[in-house]
């Protein structure tokens, strides 16, 4: 068992509490930015602020600039403790010209960092727009295509910022149709595994890194779900693992529930993945995720109920 295990746990199996997966995490102790985490207790909630007209979810509604800062200040306020920017969606779509994608992102982190010490992280697959985001605030660079372009990994290492290795098939903005995967699981592992040593090759230490196996990105519907109950074999590299689940398409066709009403859905899956070892979720509805979140928390033994009166 690690050492980072509390006495209190010892008593369980290794690695589980009451069935409970407790990833065993090389540097569970992270200080990401302006906020300290302690992943062997804790479950951190992303929010999620999109400034682009063409969003998967909120379809441009915090695209304007005041309207993006608004939004990334007021998931702060209710509780986030990381916020998630971003200038371009993952899904195909036109090619962003880098300055244009730097112009949408940068001033979003410069008022967000003097507002809150809340984590800042760029959704970004770009060097140039990771380096100009650092410059005013972000601590995490957040690549959905998983070092497609590895400079972003020399900027990352020349900085203190964390980044988050994300599994995807395809090429930045471009179609992957039908994708096949004998092991689901296994392969994503596979490939995060390479993309890590890559990472580490290029002189971010393990430290500074986090994996996201991708949930939808490349993968239908029964490859996700598959993929998320099998989670917990995605905790084997000792990393902190990210669960970007809200309001994604496999929870749509898993309940027949459009976009608008997959909270439910999403916050199911959030708590699953969090069962099975994960230690960030990425999630729109902000004050629903942290709850379930800290609920999660106080039934693990990590958080002590805040009024506990009842028959007492």
């Amino acid at each position: 068992m690690s050492d980072t295990v509390p006495r209190d746990r010892a008593v369980f199996d290794s690695g589980r509490v009451g069935g409970f997966v407790l990833p065993t995490l090389t540097a569970p102790v992270r200080r990401i930015g302006r906020r300290t985490f302690d992943f062997d207790r804790q479950i951190a909630v992303m929010a999620i602020v999109n400034r682009t007209p063409d969003s998967f979810f909120d379809q441009g509604a915090t695209f304007a600039l005041d309207r993006a800062v608004e939004a990334a200040v007021q998931a702060a306020a209710d509780g986030a403790d990381w916020v998630d920017i971003g200038g371009v969606p993952f899904a195909p779509g036109p090619e962003l010209p880098t300055a244009d994608e730097a112009e949408r992102v940068v001033p979003v982190v410069q008022a967000l960092a003097a507002e809150s010490d809340v984590v800042i992280s760029v959704d970004t697959f770009r060097a140039d727009v990771a380096e100009a985001a650092i410059a005013v605030g972000a601590a995490v660079i957040n690549d959905t295509t998983g070092l497609a372009d590895p400079r972003l990994a020399d900027v990352v290492a020349d900085s203190e910022a964390t980044l988050v290795i994300t599994h995807s098939l395809a090429t930045p903005r471009q179609p992957h149709p039908r994708p096949q995967y004998g092991d689901v699981a296994g392969e994503v592992l596979g490939r995060l595994s390479e993309r890590v040593d890559l990472a580490i090759a290029r002189g971010i230490p393990d430290s500074r890194l986090i994996v996201d196996p991708g949930h939808d990105l490349n993968k239908n519907t029964v490859q996700t779900l598959e993929l998320t109950r099998r989670f917990d074999e995605l905790t084997a590299l000792g990393l902190p693992v990210l669960a970007a689940v809200s309001n994604k398409d496999f929870i749509g066709e898993s309940l027949q529930r459009d976009k608008p009403d997959r909270l439910a859905g999403s916050i199911a899956a959030a708590t699953t993945c969090a069962l099975l070892g994960a230690r960030i979720v990425r999630m729109h509805a902000v004050r629903e995720s942290i709850d379930a979140m800290r609920m999660v928390e106080a039934i693990l033994g990590w958080r002590a109920p805040v009024e506990p009166r009842h028959n007492v």
